[in-house]
């Protein structure tokens, strides 16, 4: 690696902006329904811990660098649109906002998700995808 990247921070650059476009590729093949976006995220961080780790620890990374930048952003746009449809969202700006929040709390819920099953702290369901698919189906956004 040092022939192709002049430091590790470079590397590790590479790697999370790698990670995050192969995941906006993956979430894209999905279509856009939310509650599929939040299963194929949950399998696909199970999939490639490695590059995870580095997508989510930016004191490895250059996070001014244009390409890690961007594919961050196209990652964040699919889940933003994703869910604006499934709140059946409109585009004035109080919408936004709400689907903003919406967006993160999906998030939060997903990623801690991947979080706890990928560093150990509760042990792997033997079907993945029926338990993360049960998870996110809580998700109800907006409607209380």
């Amino acid at each position: 690696p040092v022939h192709h990247f002049p430091t590790r921070r470079d590397l590790m650059t590479a790697l999370a902006e790698e990670g995050f476009t192969s995941l906006s590729e993956t979430l894209s093949s999905t279509g856009g329904d939310i509650y599929e976006h939040g299963v194929t995220y949950v399998t696909w961080a199970l999939e490639h811990p490695g590059h995870y780790a580095v997508m989510w620890t930016p004191r490895l990374t250059d996070e001014q660098h244009p390409g890690l930048a961007a594919a961050r952003v196209a990652t964040w746009r699919i889940l933003e649109e994703s869910v604006s449809r499934a709140r059946g969202g409109n585009a004035d700006e109080a919408d936004e906002s709400a689907a903003r929040e919406s967006a993160y709390a999906a998030f939060a819920i997903v990623h801690g998700l991947a979080g706890i099953w990928l560093s150990g702290a509760t042990p792997v369901p033997p079907d993945v995808d029926a338990r993360a698919r049960e998870i996110v189906g809580h998700l109800t956004f907006g409607h209380r």
